[in-house]
């Protein structure tokens, strides 16, 4: 049975910055023969996310994500539908899902390690499993209640930082539906800000590349800032965390500004920036969705009734082929992409 493969061709090494040439694809053959509790599958889509950066190194920096092999099929989260099943748990015609899913247009995989999921339950947009009704939705969501100390009725401001890419869009929705009397997003281009105000309901959107940030962030957070969701680090960051206000809390979700470079994760901060934290009680504290997977089945059942009646509104780019894998990974790390960035592998 033909079938095409993504694998790793190279490292960039820990201050490389990836490119499509590290990755390659591969016509292959896969045996048709199932095993007992295996199942056959045909990939509908996949995903590329920032933290796949570290899996590229030989040493992940993190003890959650294991380092993608050279000449080996890469893997993540992944989203398909079973042709053929020798596993009880599932039928020819399920749609199943996988965070550690094959880069093949088929495989066979063991049906223990599937999440049978219903359609239904995101409209038929399958790809929302792997974003806004997933684990990014989960990381959103968690990350904002479990360490944001949102609270209604207490006038708090939000900011979110990478907030145009899966996470940081629903993550400003959460704080804002929660209680937070103003959203801002910070990213990177017009198109942009524009999503976030226009699509995601947003209070504002700084653009980062073109715009005094300090400056912007006091005129549109002119109480200050409560809570404050990281998903770049870096000077952005510090920026940030110099206007936040006493007892305030930063949810360290992700450090994407920093990914390439051969610091421990997360990066240390400067002795200014730790004085300020120190100084005016803010908390920050690394956010792991892994460590909440106990209230991940509530959480998605919330996050599914919130994107089916609009109250949470999911940004996607798609783009079509296995063979545009190692692009849209590499576009997705320098924030090409709007949303979830989804590859679509068939129908």
């Amino acid at each position: 049975m033909p079938m095409q493969r993504v694998v790793l061709n190279s490292r960039p090494g820990n201050n490389g910055v990836p490119v499509p040439a590290h990755f390659r694809l591969e016509e292959t053959t896969l045996a048709p023969d199932l095993e007992d509790g295996e199942v056959l599958v045909r990939t509908l889509c996949l995903s590329v996310d920032p933290y796949m950066r570290c899996r590229m190194n030989e040493d992940t920096g993190v003890g959650y994500v294991t380092p993608w092999q050279l000449s080996e099929c890469v893997d993540g989260g992944g989203v398909g539908v079973v042709e053929s099943s020798r596993c009880s748990a599932c039928s020819e015609g399920d749609v199943v899902t996988s965070f550690n899913w094959p880069w093949q247009t088929k495989a066979v995989m063991k049906g223990s390690a599937l999440q049978k999921v219903d359609p239904q339950v995101v409209d038929g947009h399958l790809s929302y499993f792997l974003g806004a009704v997933g684990i990014t939705g989960l990381t959103a969501l968690l990350g904002v209640r479990e360490k944001g100390n949102v609270t209604k009725g207490a006038n708090q401001t939000m900011v979110v930082s990478g907030a145009a890419g899966a996470c940081g869009s629903v993550a400003g929705q959460i704080g804002r539906l929660d209680g937070c009397v103003r959203a801002v997003g910070i990213c990177g281009s017009e198109e942009k800000c524009r999503a976030l105000v226009d699509d995601c309901g947003f209070s504002a959107a700084i653009n980062y590349r073109k715009e005094d940030i300090p400056a912007k962030l006091q005129e549109l957070c002119p109480d200050g800032i409560d809570v404050y969701f990281d998903n770049v680090g870096g000077g952005i960051s510090d920026t940030v965390i110099a206007q936040m206000n006493n007892n305030s809390h930063v949810i360290l979700c992700g450090q994407i500004s920093q990914y390439n470079k051969d610091v421990p994760y997360p990066p240390p901060l400067s002795e200014e920036i730790q004085e300020t934290l120190r100084r005016n009680n803010i908390t920050r504290e690394r956010f792991t969705v892994l460590n909440y997977m106990n209230k991940a089945d509530a959480a998605l059942c919330e996050l599914s009734q919130l994107v089916k009646s609009g109250h949470i509104n999911v940004l996607e780019t798609v783009v079509e082929g296995i063979e545009k894998m190692g692009d849209a990974f590499c576009s997705m790390m320098k924030g090409g992409n709007i949303g979830k960035q989804i590859i679509k592998i068939s129908e």
